[in-house]
């Protein structure tokens, strides 16, 4: 960090301010941009995993649940059984989905952009006293 000369006159204070503000400013900017494609990108790929992992564990799963129903329906009727395992699994669908939608909204993509201008706006606000 440089400092400022001491028989500088308050118009070149005040342009060097302006002028390392500007700076400050796109750099920040640029940070924020870097900071959230690298989040954007993480995330794709992420769902890319989801999506297919989700596609093969739902197959296996119909046929687990397929096979609940053909099981149950030895003992009861098997509309009764195919009733009974759609609402269970439809409960723990919606339980799971509400999960999923509280963790997501919780996702802050330029939490380290927010910090450091909270650190440079303390900075510049100590200098300008």
């Amino acid at each position: 960090m440089t400092t400022a000369d001491p028989n500088a006159s308050l118009g070149t204070l005040l342009s060097e301010l302006a002028s390392k503000t500007g700076v400050l400013v796109r750099v920040e900017v640029q940070l924020a941009k870097t900071e959230a494609a690298a989040q954007v990108a993480t995330a794709g790929k992420q769902l890319g995993l989801l999506g297919a992992g989700g596609a093969l564990a739902h197959a296996g799963f119909l046929v687990v649940l397929y096979a609940v129903v053909v099981a149950l329906g030895s003992v009861i009727p098997i509309w009764v059984a195919a009733l009974v395992v759609g609402v269970v699994v439809l409960a723990t669908g919606l339980g799971l989905i509400q999960k999923g939608l509280r963790t997501l909204r919780q996702i802050d993509p330029i939490h380290r952009t927010r910090e450091t201008l909270g650190e440079h706006k303390a900075l510049l606000q100590g200098h300008v006293r």
